[in-house]
């Protein structure tokens, strides 16, 4: 903000910190107010690296467009700071994902009506994002959204939880109502892919992702764990989203109204995030995509850092993009 002539936060933010729950950033218009709309957003940098406050630019960018161009009243961002690799690996950032989403209820007027929240995420956050979203479908066969003692062990395959941890350490069963959208930006959809490739634009590496992907799926014990087991961890739907086949848990995890999806099309994840958009679509599920032509890895997000200035280049027209579709889908 100093490079715009900022000495301090045009908008209100403060630190979220609750030991042994959760960690983030709350920005708001008027923190005397109740929020209108809460964007719930995990950041990205590959599971390892990155922070909300890195962020922070954008978090306050996209606030301010939520009230100019979304005309929202007193709109509110929680942005989550999650644990990095190789602090923690899987399911560790899913639980905080989850802790994350309780304290965005809890500022609610209603705990219980989630249909004002919209969750979000660029990368490796969009990916905890849309795992936590098939999480808290899993075993849900009607309308249930509960969060059920154990489950995530047993997905995981893991019986003895005490290295990562256990979502069932830090929750209780509670009901968990569904987000009303949901804005993704470049998510990172499958850890391992043959197509996620090099691009001659991109600034993201295909082989350097493959580690970094395999890292957060099974932590320090990648190297001592068989090439079957590896592979089975990066195929597990809550470590990989687009892992999941099955239509009817699709369907179950779309928030109310659906999804907004932008990606670069020069980027190294446009093949896998193309082929994830189908498989959604073909299940029945409301997606919305803008594929940046010529665009890289999360262009909204690395335009704010790419460009000097405000005027004339398009630094904001991807984030003024997602203010228009979450105002046209959350009210």
């Amino acid at each position: 903000m100093l490079r715009h002539g900022y000495l301090s936060a045009p908008i209100y933010w403060r630190e979220v910190s609750i030991p042994g729950q959760v960690k983030g950033l709350w920005v708001i218009h008027d923190e005397l107010a109740e929020p209108d709309i809460i964007v719930y957003y995990a950041h990205g940098g590959g599971f390892s690296m990155g922070s909300s406050y890195f962020y922070l630019e954008f978090l306050l960018a996209w606030l301010s467009l939520l009230k100019t161009v979304a005309g929202y009243k007193n709109p509110a961002i929680f942005a989550l700071e999650y644990t990095l690799v190789p602090d923690a690996a899987f399911p560790v950032q899913l639980q905080e994902t989850v802790k994350g989403y309780e304290y965005v209820l809890s500022r609610l007027p209603n705990p219980t009506d989630a249909s004002k929240v919209c969750v979000a995420g660029d990368s490796a956050g969009a990916t905890l994002i849309l795992t936590f979203l098939l999480y808290i479908s899993r075993h849900d066969s009607s309308n249930d959204h509960s969060i059920a003692n154990g489950t995530l062990d047993k997905i995981n395959g893991n019986t003895d939880s005490h290295e990562h941890g256990s979502l069932n350490d830090t929750m209780h069963t509670i009901p968990v109502p569904k987000p009303g959208y949901a804005t993704l930006i470049s998510p990172w959809v499958s850890l391992v892919r043959s197509d996620n490739r090099d691009t001659p634009s991109d600034y993201l590496n295909a082989s350097a992702l493959e580690v970094y992907g395999s890292q957060y799926a099974c932590g320090d014990t990648c190297k001592s764990l068989l090439i079957e087991s590896v592979q089975s961890k990066l195929h597990n739907p809550l470590v990989s989203p687009f892992a999941c086949k099955d239509p009817q848990w699709l369907r179950r995890s779309a928030p109310t109204h659906g999804y907004f999806i932008t990606f670069g099309a020069e980027e190294v994840f446009a093949p896998s995030i193309a082929s994830m958009v189908a498989q959604l679509r073909k299940a029945g599920v409301s997606v919305a995509v803008r594929e940046e032509p010529g665009g890289i890895h999360a262009w909204p997000v690395a335009s704010l850092f790419l460009s000097g200035n405000y005027g004339g280049n398009g630094r904001l027209d991807g984030l003024m993009r997602l203010a228009r579709t979450v105002g046209e889908n959350v009210r």
